[in-house]
């Protein structure tokens, strides 16, 4: 069954337009979600909307939304009164500009959608906005609404025919790294230590392959809610404290760690220890 579209409307360049659907292009479905139970019962709680002065609850067709302009004062704001808030972009995604994609920095990218024709009367249309995007190599922006918000969206060429959008963050939405960074001290790093440390990052260069990634704690998880529908005992892990090391020193070790052995030095080590008696091998442990 094809998923439910999240947004469905136009996609515009200039007088060009073409009706869209724009699904999330991540989801956390499969992953292990936990409801809050009633330990005395074993049934679900369930929350239910109070006023907060008089405790008794609200029903659904009292509850509005509400800005706070002061402690304790709020506007209320119907739903019929937020339509006024009309702008275009609630149905149409217009292409504002194009800028490269490396002038966008990564703090402002926020949620990935695919984005698709909606029905074959504006597949060829698609394809054209889709096609010049792609020969202009660089990212379209535009802007959407949804989730009762405007999003800046950046869009681009993804697979043969499709195209991924990406809504960005506003300026206010990002903190200032300043405020994080500015109070990191000032550290010497020797050559020595540098030259440790890069080799350490070329014995674990590589390539992104995201099947290789798994995520070990999602299994963990599951491996612990099976052990407990079987009826056993969970153990929590004893945890030792961190131990303060040389940095020199760990640098040192990290880096014969991580070095592999030529596989002569391996194959001669393993031929070593078979030549080793298994007595010899004893009096050397006890000693």
């Amino acid at each position: 069954m094809a998923p439910r579209a999240y947004w469905k409307g136009f996609l515009r360049l200039s007088l060009v337009s073409c009706p869209i659907a724009l699904y999330p292009a991540t989801s956390d479905r499969d992953k292990v979600h936990f409801h809050q139970i009633n330990r005395k019962t074993g049934n679900r709680i369930q929350y239910k909307k109070v006023d907060s002065a008089t405790g008794r609850e609200v029903d659904k067709d009292d509850v509005v939304k509400g800005y706070e302009s002061r402690k304790g004062h709020y506007v209320t704001v119907e739903a019929e009164e937020l339509e006024a808030v009309a702008l275009e972009s609630q149905r149409v995604i217009e292409i504002d500009t194009f800028v490269p994609r490396n002038e966008i920095d990564e703090l402002y990218f926020a949620n990935p959608y695919y984005i698709v024709p909606d029905g074959d009367a504006g597949a060829q249309a698609f394809a054209v906005i889709r096609k010049a995007i792609e020969q202009a190599n660089m990212v379209a922006v535009g802007r959407v609404v949804f989730t009762s918000r405007e999003h800046i969206i950046c869009l681009k060429p993804r697979g043969a025919r499709g195209i991924l959008g990406e809504t960005l963050r506003y300026p206010y939405e990002v903190r200032d790294e300043g405020v994080f960074f500015d109070d990191i001290p000032s550290e010497k790093v020797t050559k020595d230590m540098l030259d440790l440390a890069t080799h350490i990052v070329k014995t674990k260069t590589g390539h992104f392959h995201p099947k290789k990634f798994e995520d070990r704690y999602e299994d963990a998880l599951k491996d612990l809610l099976r052990k407990k529908q079987r009826g056993g005992k969970i153990e929590p892990p004893s945890r030792e404290p961190a131990k303060v090391i040389n940095l020199m020193d760990a640098l040192r070790r990290s880096a014969r760690h991580d070095t592999p052995q030529p596989r002569s030095h391996r194959a001669s080590h393993r031929r070593a220890a078979a030549r080793t008696p298994r007595h010899a091998t004893r009096r050397r442990k006890a000693g």
